[in-house]
C-alpha cells in the first residue's frame, strides 16, 4: 500500500482529527466507541509520526479488530488524511455520469462505503435544505419495489453499508423450501399400494385367525439435511459473509422442510460452526462463528479442509440424502490430485453436491483454473452466488432434480480446451 504524505495542520488538532477520523470509521461500519478513540490518540501520543506507516499501523491496531474491516479502514485512511486523487475517484462512484463521456469503472471493495462515509455530512446537509423547502414531494411507493429489483441483481462485494443492510433483510426472507425423501421404511396407509402382510396376521390373530381384510402400507417420507461448506478466505469474505446470513435465515425457519442444518467454514482449516447458527439473533451468531474461525480474510486450502470434512464430518452428517452445498470460487494452490480426489469421495457420500461460485457473474469466466478443472466434473450443480437473484434461484434448482446450472456449459469448454 502507497501512504499519502501526512501534512498535519499548524493549529495542533491532531486529537481532534483523530476523533473525526474514527466516527468516518463508524459510519463505514467499524464497531468504533470512545475508549478505542482514547486509545488511538495515546498511542500516537506514543508512538509519533516521524514516518507515514508509523501512523498507519498505530491507527490500524485501535480501530481494527476483525480481518473483515482492513480493507475499510484502509480506504477510510486514504481518503480522509488527504489524498486528493484518491478522493475525486472515490466522489465520482456516488455521482451520476453521462454514458459514454468516460469508461465506467467498477467500485473495489470497501470504496463505496468509504466514500459514503467521509461524504456523508455533505449529502445531509443537501437534505436538510430540501426538508426546509416550502414544496412538500409525494414519494410514489413504486420506487422501493424497483430499488428491491435493482437490489436483488447487484453484486455483494459492490454494495454500500446501506445497501448491504438492506440485502441482509432481504435475505432474511428468503426460503430455501425442498421436496421430502422417500424412505425404505414403510408406514400404515389405508390407500397404500403395498399390501402388508405383517399386519395383516396381526388383525387376523384377533379375529381367531380369519383374515377379513389386506392391511396395506406406503413409504415413509423424511426430510433431509442440508449440508453447508463456506469458503471464508480473502477472495471470499465478503460473498460468504452475506451467503452465512442466509444459512443463519434457513436454519432457523420452522416448517420449510430441512430436518437439521449442518454449516462449515474453511480457508487454511476447516471449523464447524453448527451450534452459532442455532442461535436465533443472526449478528450475535455470525459473531461468534467468526471468532471460532481464526482463518476468516486468510489463504484458501480447498483440498486439505475437504479432508478434513470427509475423514471427519462425512459420516456423521451426510448420511439419510443430505444435501451439501459447497461455497467457494474454487481458486486453490494445493495438490490437484488430493483435491480431485476429496471432490469425487464428497461427491459420493452426498445426495445431491451443488457449488455456488461467484466468479460465474463474469460474462467470460472459464473452467481455466487449475482447481475448478479439478472440482467442476464431481458437482451436480455449478451456480452463482453473488447477488440476491442468485441465491433465489437456488430454491429452483433444489425442487428440480436434473437441474446442472452452468456444468455442462463449462464441462463443454474443458473438453474443447
Amino acid at each position: 500500500m502507497q501512504f499519502p504524505d501526512l501534512a498535519l495542520p499548524e493549529d495542533g488538532k491532531l486529537g481532534q482529527n483523530i476523533l473525526w477520523f474514527a466516527r468516518a470509521l463508524r459510519k463505514a461500519g467499524l464497531p468504533i466507541g470512545p475508549g478505542r478513540v482514547i486509545d488511538a490518540i495515546r498511542a500516537v501520543e506514543a508512538a509519533g509520526f516521524t514516518r507515514r506507516e508509523d501512523f498507519f499501523w498505530t491507527l490500524h491496531a485501535c480501530f481494527v479488530s476483525r480481518p473483515e474491516h482492513r480493507a475499510v479502514f484502509a480506504q477510510v485512511f486514504r481518503l480522509y488524511w488527504r489524498d486528493p486523487q484518491f478522493l475525486e475517484q472515490m466522489m465520482s462512484l456516488l455521482m451520476p455520469q453521462v454514458r459514454g463521456t468516460q469508461e465506467d469503472r467498477r467500485a473495489d471493495p470497501a470504496e463505496k462505503r468509504a466514500a459514503e462515509a467521509l461524504l456523508d455530512g455533505v449529502h445531509r446537509e443537501e437534505e436538510d435544505r430540501e426538508t426546509e423547502a416550502p414544496d412538500r414531494v409525494e414519494i410514489d411507493a413504486s420506487q422501493t419495489a424497483a430499488r428491491e429489483e435493482r437490489l436483488k441483481t447487484l453484486d455483494f462485494e459492490q454494495m454500500s453499508t446501506a445497501e448491504i443492510a438492506e440485502a441482509k433483510r432481504m435475505l432474511a426472507r428468503l426460503a430455501l423450501p425442498v421436496r421430502p425423501i422417500r424412505s425404505r421404511r414403510a408406514q400404515a396407509s389405508a390407500t397404500g399400494r403395498q399390501p402388508d402382510g405383517r399386519r395383516t396376521l396381526q388383525l387376523a390373530l384377533r379375529q381367531g385367525g380369519e383374515i377379513t381384510r389386506i392391511a396395506r402400507k406406503e413409504p415413509k417420507e423424511r426430510w433431509p439435511n442440508l449440508v453447508v461448506i463456506c469458503d471464508i478466505s480473502g477472495s471470499m469474505s465478503q460473498y460468504s459473509r452475506l451467503v452465512l446470513h442466509f444459512v443463519h435465515a434457513v436454519a432457523n425457519r420452522k416448517g420449510q422442510g430441512w430436518a437439521r442444518v449442518h454449516g462449515f467454514t474453511f480457508g487454511t482449516r476447516l471449523t464447524n460452526i453448527t451450534r452459532h447458527l442455532r442461535q436465533r439473533d443472526v449478528d450475535a451468531a455470525l459473531a461468534a462463528a467468526g471468532a471460532e474461525a481464526q482463518d476468516w480474510s486468510g489463504g484458501t486450502r480447498i483440498g486439505a479442509c475437504l479432508r478434513s470434512f470427509n475423514r471427519d464430518w462425512s459420516r456423521r452428517v451426510l448420511g439419510q440424502g443430505a444435501v451439501v452445498l459447497l461455497i467457494t470460487d474454487g481458486l486453490d494452490r494445493d495438490d490437484g490430485g488430493l483435491l480431485a480426489a476429496e471432490m469425487e469421495r464428497l461427491h459420493l457420500s452426498a445426495r445431491r453436491l451443488i457449488w455456488l461460485n461467484p466468479l460465474l457473474r463474469w460474462e467470460g469466466f472459464a473452467p481455466k483454473a487449475g482447481g475448478i478443472r479439478a472440482m467442476l466434473p464431481h458437482v451436480d450443480s455449478f451456480r452463482s452466488s453473488h447477488s440476491i437473484a442468485s441465491l433465489e434461484a437456488l430454491g429452483q434448482a433444489l425442487s428440480a432434480a436434473g437441474d446442472s446450472g452452468e456444468k455442462a456449459r463449462l464441462m463443454r469448454l474443458m473438453r474443447e480446451g
